[in-house]
């Protein structure tokens, strides 16, 4: 799950505005075949609105026994909730890159089957990368996630956290392909990579973590926390040489439909003054951190 979290970070080349140096995008014509998507007023006349989910991506979103669960997946129930339809799902796979995603599932479609979903969850905002996809909108942003280590209190003392330098001789597990992976294969030169375990999904990464394969796990802090057992603790240290530890979590909506983008926002803004988005991932197991603005 690299495409969902990877934003290009604004380094020290980035105008202080950083749409400043932006060249527009040809936009979608005007004409009937290019009209993608819903009017908020098509979505409540029909009683339900869909929402893109990434599958298997606990504890995000992810189906169980035919049932969607996951935080995105009570969130998104909120949201149509507040706007008095249905919820409806599609969990959908992880593309090449976040553009990609975008892509298909708001804009303009998948290349074969499926169809374009009137919202996108766990969409990273960035104020960079707004402008280079401006057939999308990013409202209601609600969480801010990073990337952590889980590690064993039995390898590891309190006074002792694990960083990443300790992965040239001790054993970390991370999510093939993830940030972390890339990360520590990286860092130093590859000094880093000898420690690192691969594993097929972050969780069983942090099942090899429970069950004492490894001495420590990497990822981002959410799944640590949901996949973590009684032995382990989980921590932020600095990240040397990374762009960007941690990112702003919202949604995505296509950028002709704003009365329904505004709706999203006021969905969300509803939801974090009054406790509820809190509620659901403390439901989950997992630590709250809302956007500061």
């Amino acid at each position: 799950m690299v495409c969902a979290t990877v934003l290009a970070a604004p380094g020290a080349g980035y105008a202080a505005d950083p749409c400043a140096d932006h060249i527009p995008q040809a936009k979608p014509q005007n004409a009937s075949r290019d009209i993608v998507g819903q009017e908020l007023d098509q979505i409540i006349d029909q009683g339900f609105m869909s929402f893109a989910l990434y599958s298997e991506y606990p504890p995000y979103s992810w189906e169980d026994k035919g049932q969607a669960r996951g935080v995105d997946v009570e969130i998104a129930r909120l949201i149509a909730d507040y706007i008095g339809v249905e919820p409806r799902f599609r969990f959908v796979e992880a593309g090449e890159n976040l553009e990609a995603d975008l892509r298909h599932h708001l804009w303009k479609g998948p290349i074969v089957g499926g169809a374009v979903s009137n919202v996108m969850m766990r969409v990273p905002y960035d104020s960079a990368f707004r402008c280079r996809v401006e057939q999308v909108v990013f409202p209601g942003q609600y969480h801010v996630e990073g990337i952590a280590i889980a590690y064993s209190t039995q390898a590891y003392d309190e006074d002792d956290k694990p960083v990443p330098a300790y992965f040239r001789f001790d054993t970390v597990a991370v999510e093939n392909d993830s940030i972390a992976d890339f990360y520590l294969t990286s860092l130093g030169r590859g000094q880093t990579a000898k420690g690192v375990r691969r594993f097929e999904t972050m969780s069983d990464a942090m099942d090899a973590l429970n069950n004492g394969e490894v001495m420590a796990a990497m990822g981002q802090r959410a799944q640590l926390e949901y996949h973590a057992g009684d032995t382990v603790a989980i921590h932020e240290p600095p990240l040397p040489g990374f762009s960007r530890g941690s990112w702003v979590l919202g949604t995505g909506v296509h950028f002709a439909y704003r009365p329904l983008a505004y709706s999203v926002g006021d969905a969300i803004s509803a939801g974090l003054s009054d406790g509820r988005i809190e509620a659901i991932f403390t439901s989950y197991g997992l630590s709250f951190h809302p956007p500061q603005w």
